[in-house]
């Protein structure tokens, strides 16, 4: 199967290459071939796209995501982070079935595809139902089973269930899905059961997915059991050597001098801006990251907290944030905000072999946005136009593995009408007592 993508405005997210007019053409599931101009000759049965008037992108990493809490959206907003916990989405929760946990992946996974992801990182129960929904999907995914441990029966099952997932969904889906383990936080996973997780993470060679100092809340527990902070705790466990790919999650009470603990991890942060300020969670240091040559990647976390997945919306967010904490606007430029959505995400998920870039030998992952609109005229710096006033709504197509997800505005591969119906019927039970 082969697609040529025709006269589009091409950013590639290499740094030294500025935008260009050119095609893009595609072969099963790679890159073959970027031309400055037309691509000739063109083979017998491609599939062709006009993207006159469209930029082409590569597609959005979105690199911490609870998807089935789609099911929650604007159920439990308003609240302190363990409030909303407690009081909503743990009782909820508990009357989720698999069937839900998958109609809930397959909603948070049409609206990612409609807005311009076309890769994500989720951590959650039930991992099998949001697998299946992602092979459904054609969307690229990076799963991890949450992982908490009270030390019963239900501990050992958690953590067998994580083992499971990856030996069952490494590689699956055409290679589309990769897989890594999910100790839930410090706070929630003793010393003992870390350095198993760590153990095991080494045996099968994958990454570890982790929240990390979310809340003042967690930071004054972890002082008053472990008599440290969250950070200080996983570095006197040796997690953050360099000996591990880390995807660490939120990382917001991580204070100056803990920074430094932080700069040998391979990997990096997934920073979730708009669910860390609708939570009252604080403001994470990513300015200082970036000093320390941390990389720093977007997130959305779930629904059920940061009310949309669209990540054009935390790139305004995250540059906001940091040009107001700096009282300085050159803290960070839109392309290194574009940098974090695309080339940075690669990265922190470990793939940045496969996509984050448009360049040939690279997975065909790739957006095409409609610039022929009034808040996107005139188009001077693209990257600005990208960064500051695109929405998800102006991704015109969506493009996983050389296979088209979304065309049109229309998805190609979910029945968007039926999905609708059937998890407003599934969300309203789960939240009705």
């Amino acid at each position: 199967m082969s697609l040529l993508i025709q006269n589009a405005t091409i950013i590639t997210m290499i740094k030294e290459e500025m935008p260009f007019q050119g095609d893009i053409f595609i072969e099963n599931e790679e890159i073959v071939a970027i031309s400055r101009g037309s691509y000739k000759p063109i083979p017998l049965h491609t599939t062709l796209i006009d993207a006159t008037g469209m930029i082409a992108l590569p597609g959005l990493i979105n690199t911490h995501q609870h998807s089935p809490m789609s099911l929650f959206r604007s159920y439990n907003d308003d609240l302190r982070l363990m409030d909303w916990l407690r009081q909503k989405i743990l009782p909820a929760e508990a009357r989720m079935t698999e069937e839900d946990i998958y109609y809930g992946s397959l909603l948070g996974i049409a609206e990612m595809i409609r807005s311009g992801t076309t890769t994500f990182a989720d951590m959650y129960i039930h991992m099998d139902q949001v697998a299946a929904a992602a092979s459904l999907s054609g969307i690229r995914a990076s799963l991890t089973r949450g992982l908490v441990f009270n030390n019963d029966l239900q501990s050992e099952k958690r953590l067998q269930e994580g083992l499971e997932l990856i030996h069952h969904w490494s590689g699956k889906a055409d290679g589309r899905i990769t897989t890594m383990l999910g100790p839930h936080a410090p706070y929630t996973c003793d010393p003992t059961s870390l350095k198993r997780v760590m153990q095991y993470a080494t045996d099968l060679d994958v990454a570890i997915h982790i929240h990390l100092a979310e809340t003042l809340e967690e930071s004054e527990w972890m002082q008053h059991r472990y008599k440290r902070s969250s950070t200080q705790y996983l570095h006197q466990l040796g997690m953050l050597d360099g000996t591990h790919h880390l995807l660490l999650a939120h990382c917001v009470h991580v204070n100056e001098n803990e920074i430094p603990l932080l700069t040998k991890i391979k990997g990096g942060i997934a920073h979730n801006p708009m669910s860390n300020l609708k939570l009252g969670c604080g403001f994470a240091p990513i300015t200082h990251f970036r000093e320390q040559h941390i990389t720093v990647a977007l997130g959305t976390d779930g629904a059920g907290s940061a009310s949309s997945l669209d990540l054009f919306k935390e790139m305004k967010i995250a540059a906001g944030l940091q040009k107001a904490q700096a009282s300085d606007p050159l803290a960070v430029s839109a392309f290194d905000i574009l940098s974090m959505a695309t080339v940075n995400g690669a990265r922190v998920l470990g793939l940045e072999h496969q996509i984050g870039k448009l360049e040939t030998g690279k997975k065909a992952d790739l957006i095409l946005i409609n610039l022929n609109q009034p808040h996107l005229t005139p188009q001077h710096d693209l990257y600005s136009l990208l960064a500051y006033a695109a929405t998800g709504a102006d991704v015109d197509t969506s493009i996983v593995n050389g296979q088209i997800l979304m065309r049109g505005r229309k998805l190609q591969t979910i029945d968007e009408e039926g999905l609708l119906q059937e998890v407003q019927e599934r969300a309203q039970r789960l939240v009705t007592i």
